[in-house]
């Protein structure tokens, strides 16, 4: 045992001094390599013989050394700190993974304390009827909704629940409970109608717009459910519609569109997976209050064109061309509840046909191109000029019930229908522009205008400048996406057109336009 503690001593010694040999051969070269004294020494034997050259060169040798164990230095300390910050990081994600394993079991064990919650309240009800899906979160029911789920429990896929998970729609549904229609103002016609707002506009808020602006308005609304308000800054663009609602005593619903808006979910809300509950807009509380009244709607997406259209509103789009307006549905939710709102038709939203969509449009560097798939629904109407002030007198606003615009809408189809000789020549430009320009006019256009026109000249206005109206915005427009550098003559030549068809001057609009068009290319 003896022998074998001495081996041990004599071994263990030799390996620590070693390692000491080790430490203090480490030690003694860092204290031989900052030696500043041994320097010294070093430079005053050699310095005796140095001539001027020779001390330079010297002196940049220092310093060429001092500069490189200084970043020698740099280098070790930033090392240290940056892995100091990795090893920092490292703890906090193990942190976090700790507390995210923690708070995954607490969820799935009140998950299963929630499933055994429901399961005695089923057990309570008497196991409810057969294929019903059950979904209650509260112990207290109201009397009334005991009543919709003893009435719902037998419904196939009808989840019997007593909260609402549409809570701005339920307050519409109460609202309406007791809603009493107002007087409306069946007297009034389209001419009417248009100085009425004009002098209100004028009158009351010091808005002043031209009755060419709102003659077009107004047939805008006859011919699409989808206008589009476009131009400079400043013309009031928004101030329109918006006026326009305080006139008929129904404000206008804003929504001021966003560039970060991708899907329809901006627009009318969607269904909150977690908290069971509809995040509702202002823009679906309108839709859905407008399926109860009888009022003239209107919803404003403000600077519409700042995000993509067709992103954001393309169901809209695609409803709205629908033929059969009672296929008018938004989809919202796939099932059903037992305290939905009243209008909700398993899960899906009527769409009523009082209620317009206005879009303000800038184009700038900060704006999208509107695309010819919406411009091919909608009515633009361009608002290039700031209103010329002008006197008006004191005008009340207007209760203007849908059904009697609409009626005055059917009675301008009627009355003033675009005349056989307007629709020949009509063709003939169409027939002139596929030839020359390959582009052509589109049955929905035309349709468009055959709404448009009528009611344009019932407010008042000319036939032609109807037609030129929307010759210029709906069809010369397109000539935009075209080379129109290789193009010019032929506009030059559909002027010459122009004047000699429909009369020298009278298409002025889409004159201007064109000429504007060889301008720029």
């Amino acid at each position: 045992m003896d022998s074998f503690l001495r081996w041990f001593y004599a071994f263990m010694s030799a390996m620590l001094d070693g390692y000491a040999t080790i430490f203090k051969g480490i030690g003694t070269g860092i204290l031989k390599v900052f030696s500043i004294s041994n320097y010294i020494e070093i430079f005053k034997e050699h310095s005796v013989n140095f001539n001027a050259g020779t001390w330079i060169l010297a002196i940049l040798a220092v310093i060429l050394v001092i500069a490189l164990h200084g970043l020698i230095i740099f280098l070790i300390v930033m090392g240290i700190r940056k892995y100091i910050r990795f090893r920092h990081s490292i703890v906090s994600n193990e942190d976090l993974l700790e507390e995210i394993t923690v708070l995954q079991k607490r969820v799935m064990k009140m998950a299963k304390e929630k499933d055994e919650i429901m399961a005695m309240k089923v057990a309570q009800m008497g196991g409810g009827g057969t294929g019903a899906s059950f979904n209650l979160a509260e112990t207290d029911f109201e009397n009334e909704d005991a009543e919709n789920i003893q009435a719902a429990a037998g419904d196939e896929g009808i989840f019997i629940t007593s909260t609402r998970r549409f809570s701005k729609l339920f307050e519409v549904d109460t609202f309406y409970k007791t809603y009493t229609p107002p007087e409306y103002d069946n007297e009034i016609d389209l001419p009417g109608i248009c100085e009425r707002f004009r002098n209100f506009a004028c009158s009351k808020m010091r808005l002043y717009y031209d009755i060419k602006t709102v003659r077009l308005f107004i047939a805008g609304m006859a011919s699409t459910k989808l206008i589009i308000l476009q131009g400079i800054s400043g013309t009031g663009k928004t101030s329109l519609p918006y006026s326009f609602g305080k006139f008929l005593t129904i404000d206008t619903t804003i929504a001021s569109v966003q560039p970060s808006w991708r899907d329809r979910t901006e627009l009318f809300g969607y269904f909150n997976e977690f908290t069971k509950n509809f995040n509702e807009t202002e823009v679906l509380r309108r839709i859905y209050d407008s399926s109860y009244n009888d009022n003239v709607n209107l919803i404003l997406l403000d600077e519409m064109n700042i995000a993509r259209i067709e992103y954001y509103f393309a169901e809209m789009l695609s409803i709205l061309e629908m033929p059969n307006a009672d296929e008018w549905e938004l989809d919202l939710v796939p099932n059903v509840w037992s305290s939905d709102p009243i209008h909700l038709n398993h899960g899906r939203l009527h769409i009523p046909q009082n209620i317009w969509y206005i879009g303000t449009a800038n184009n700038d560097d900060s704006t999208y191109a509107i695309s010819d798939k919406v411009y091919d629904r909608a009515q633009p109407i361009n608002l290039d000029a700031k209103g010329v002030a002008f006197d008006a007198p004191e005008t009340a606003p207007l209760l203007l019930s849908y059904t009697h615009l609409n009626d005055l809408f059917k009675d301008a189809f009627e009355k003033y229908p675009i005349s056989e000789e307007s629709m020949k020549k009509i063709h003939s430009l169409d027939l002139w522009v596929i030839d020359k320009l390959r582009v052509a006019f589109g049955n929905r256009i035309i349709k468009q205008m055959g709404l448009f026109v009528p009611v344009y000249v019932a407010c008042g206005g000319d036939e032609l400048d109807g037609i030129d109206y929307v010759l210029a915005t709906k069809i010369f427009r397109k000539f935009e996406s075209l080379n129109l550098a290789m193009l010019r003559d032929e506009l030059k030549e559909l002027v010459v057109y122009m004047n000699k068809s429909f009369g020298k001057g009278k298409m002025a609009e889409s004159i201007a336009y064109l000429e504007r068009l060889q301008k720029l290319f």
